[in-house]
């Protein structure tokens, strides 16, 4: 694949400066629409989806959280605790029980940015990088794919990582994320991606909203919210929604799911008569809403965001599988090639 150079950029159709970085590197926002006149807007800052635009009713009605500048991205990261609004999460979603590892016989420290664990890659992670550009696409199910170079021992992570991660819009209305990853030494691996979701709109509520998922269990947790390496039975449980119901609030859980064809988690807004279908070939769907993320936030269009604003389906590997024999393996062998799919399938039904 070629990488675009920054000077190219300005030749892609729907690109435009969305912000300088501290460094003066120039960050660009792209867009992808398709004919039904769903509209994606993505920035090469941490590959990041700063809207998702649905029609209904002859009105454009954006579905994600997000910021109206770069400047915003960048300072939310100085927040007590990062909101993470649309970002690629790596090298490791999730956390990392006290920001180690072993591999091959060796241990590595990481940093401890979360309670003295890791959590979503450490300081400087995926999300607050700025990614090269490669292969745009436009006409049918346009297509523009993101990739980073992620030096040896980035964040004491082992291995020079190489990354692309392709956003694809369907006229099905489905927007489609495939990542890939080499490494040229062992190391370990998990990304996601971090969009807060709210069919009603960035500026509504999602507890109105309804949720299924497709579990019977999930990862119980301590009070640090890391794995224990048991599951938690969901059958009868206040957080079984193989029977769809409200939104919770809070929830920062891992379900476990196994289907690649199959629907693992949909949310439904009555108001809007929208729906979202959420397919992947990972083994869990995080979800997460507010917890301690923030308490009130300046969003886009001058939006106050706050917990309940917007709901989180990240699609992932077990949070500390590499502390964990029995849990799915996080390894990415030197020579072998890490691949994630998922897809957000939106639907009116009206």
């Amino acid at each position: 694949m070629e990488i675009k150079h920054i000077s190219h950029l300005k030749e892609i159709h729907n690109c435009k400066l969305f912000g300088l970085m501290p460094n003066k590197e120039e960050i660009y926002s792209f867009d992808l629409v398709n004919k039904n006149g769903m509209k994606v807007q993505i920035i090469n800052y941490g590959a990041t989806v700063t809207s998702i635009q649905i029609p209904l009713d002859g009105k454009l009605v954006d579905v994600v959280l997000g910021f109206d500048n770069l400047e915003a991205y960048l300072e939310s990261y100085n927040l007590p605790s990062a909101p993470y609004f649309g970002t690629t999460v790596g090298r490791y979603a999730g956390r990392i029980h006290n920001a180690t590892f072993s591999l091959d016989d060796k241990k590595f420290q990481l940093d401890g940015n979360n309670n003295g664990n890791t959590l979503h890659g450490g300081v400087m992670g995926f999300g607050r990088k700025a990614w090269s550009v490669v292969n745009p696409t436009s006409g049918e199910n346009p297509s523009i794919t993101f990739a980073l170079l992620s030096d040896h021992l980035d964040e004491n992570f082992p291995g020079e990582m190489t990354v692309y991660l392709t956003y694809t819009l369907t006229e099905e209305n489905e927007l489609k994320l495939e990542y890939k990853a080499t490494s040229t030494e062992d190391t370990i691996i998990n990304l996601t991606h971090h969009s807060y979701f709210n069919l009603d709109g960035h500026d509504g509520n999602v507890l109105e909203q309804q949720m299924f998922i497709k579990s019977a269990k999930m990862l119980e947790t301590n009070s640090d919210n890391i794995p224990t390496g048991n599951f938690t039975d969901l059958t009868n449980h206040d957080f079984d929604f193989r029977t769809s119901k409200n939104c919770p609030f809070p929830i920062d859980n891992s379900f476990v799911v196994n289907s690649k064809t199959e629907i693992v988690a949909q949310l439904l807004s009555l108001k809007n008569n929208l729906r979202m279908n959420v397919y992947t070939d990972q083994p869990s769907v995080h979800i997460y809403v507010g917890g301690n993320c923030f308490g009130k936030l300046k969003g886009k269009e001058n939006v106050d965001y706050n917990a309940q604003s917007g709901i989180c389906f990240e699609t992932q590997n077990f949070p500390d599988a590499p502390n964990h024999a029995h849990f799915p393996n996080a390894v990415l062998k030197k020579g072998e090639e890490y691949t994630q799919k998922t897809l957000y399938k939106f639907e009116s039904l009206n």
